[in-house]
């Protein structure tokens, strides 16, 4: 490590840090070209948080707080990124950030996922059994499909 948000990766530098208004559209072409949902991004950009390597975003998760609770979204890597470690990062600390915040619990939708998320702890839940705060965001009632596995993260040692 070089110093904290900075990684060297194979000669590389890499830096996670939260989006900024400037990372709108590099974040939303990400998000395309990995089929994920871009609703919302732009009036959110401040709760994502975003992997640089010099002027290329090459990772971003995102964050959507519904009160007391959180809907993990928007986690992708550039395909000559992946495999790095850069996903596991970027969501280790949007959860830390949840966390830090007082989240109850996290929630995820996900079709493509349901064996990774789990390695955070995640574990699949019932549609009707999420709040009714996060079931009323954009991405939760129309950007993802009816099919996609529900997740949800246990934080602060409340009951999910």
């Amino acid at each position: 490590m070089l110093r904290a948000g900075l990684l060297q990766l194979r000669n590389r530098i890499m830096e996670i840090r939260s989006a900024t208004p400037n990372d709108v559209a590099a974040v939303e072409r990400l998000l395309l070209e990995n089929k994920l949902p871009t609703v919302g991004v732009k009036d959110a950009i401040g709760e994502f948080l975003v992997a640089r390597s010099g002027d290329d975003v090459i990772g971003v998760v995102g964050m959507e707080y519904c009160c007391n609770y959180g809907l993990l979204r928007s986690t992708a890597v550039a395909p000559e990124w992946r495999g790095k470690g850069i996903a596991r990062q970027l969501v280790e600390r949007i959860i830390a950030r949840a966390e830090s915040r007082g989240i109850h619990a996290l929630y995820l939708l996900t079709t493509t996922a349901e064996t990774y998320f789990p390695t955070f702890g995640f574990r699949e839940t019932k549609r009707e059994s999420v709040p009714a705060d996060v079931q009323g965001t954009d991405e939760f009632k129309s950007a993802c499909p009816a099919s996609a596995t529900v997740m949800s993260l246990e934080l602060n040692g409340a009951a999910v």
